[in-house]
């Protein structure tokens, strides 16, 4: 049965969970997350600028969060964005290339020096994330991560800059994503800081 304590109880996990949201540099380097914040703001605005864009991707659940912040970078943060998820690109890549390569194709056909990827995987261990990931970096593209689940997993330590929600439970990692990419646009880009 669902009771209010019950309820409570959930919310209160969640807020602790964003509160708990944890931020590294690099090769896994601990920063304050309002410096990833500040370090992911900072470098899609200079794209933007340069003329370049945001490019944003995910699977399941992550790919909404994918359109979703792409739409609103676009709309409210003033930025040129996308989400790289459209079915047929998809089923097209993935029928002729292989899953795992969907995204890495498309951020080689599209994706220049300068631009910005985010990154958005619960597990962190998806291949065609991973692989995306590495196709950025070879490119000369920021790369910006979010992910959950354990601790060690991959993605955590493969972006300039990357975002982690200690949870293994799926609503709980989806949720802070959408949370942390929203504190982005709205606190450090559109509040600008």
């Amino acid at each position: 049965m669902i009771t209010s304590d019950r309820i409570g109880h959930y919310f209160d996990t969640f807020a602790a969970l964003l509160h708990g949201a944890q931020a590294s540099a690099g090769e896994g380097k601990t920063i304050p997350v309002a410096d990833a914040f500040a370090r992911i703001a900072g470098r899609a605005k200079e794209a933007h600028a340069a003329g370049h864009k945001l490019m944003f991707i995910g699977n399941g659940g992550s790919a909404g969060i994918a359109s979703h912040m792409a739409i609103d970078y676009s709309k409210n943060g003033g930025l040129r964005s996308q989400a790289f998820n459209d079915g047929a690109a998809l089923t097209c890549l993935g029928n002729d290339l292989g899953y795992d390569q969907v995204f890495a194709k498309q951020i080689e056909m599209h994706g220049r020096p300068g631009d910005v990827l985010i990154a958005i995987s619960s597990s962190g261990r998806s291949p065609n994330i991973l692989n995306a990931v590495a196709a950025a970096r070879a490119g000369g593209i920021f790369v910006a991560t979010l992910s959950g689940f354990d601790a060690d997993n991959p993605l955590r330590r493969s972006g300039d800059v990357n975002l982690y929600i200690a949870s293994h439970e799926y609503g709980f990692v989806e949720i802070g994503h959408a949370a942390l990419c929203h504190a982005v646009l709205d606190l450090s880009i559109i509040g600008d800081g």
